[in-house]
């Protein structure tokens, strides 16, 4: 697990779990299903693999995904959000409302006070 700073009220940490371009965007995929490392190439235009790979591997690292190797030839491995990680997913959401109540108070020309 990585150590991220400690700000007394866990944001600064949280941020820096799903902090990133891709991170929402990989979880919210796994959220929906398992997916081996093409498939989220595929469903996620514009990232490299080397972002997707290091992506992963910190969540890997941070507890809120699972690799998981299956002995075959070709080796096959999938990639799906631990039970951990699915607690993530309510605060995304949550802030993906605020998000978007956000964007309409903005587009009907509303000043942010």
């Amino acid at each position: 697990m990585k150590t991220h700073r400690n700000d007394g009220c866990g944001w600064s940490t949280a941020l820096a779990v799903i902090g990133g371009k891709w991170k929402t965007d990989i979880l919210w995929e796994l959220h929906l299903g398992r997916r081996r490392f093409g498939e989220l190439r595929r469903l996620l235009p514009g990232i490299s693999e080397r972002i997707l790979t290091l992506q992963l591997r910190e969540m890997e690292a941070d507890g809120i995904i699972r690799r998981e190797v299956f002995a075959e030839v070709p080796p096959r491995v999938e990639y799906s959000v631990t039970e951990f990680g699915l607690t993530l997913n309510q605060a995304v959401t949550a802030m993906s409302h605020w998000g978007k109540a956000y964007e309409a108070r903005t587009a009907a020309g509303r000043l942010i006070a």
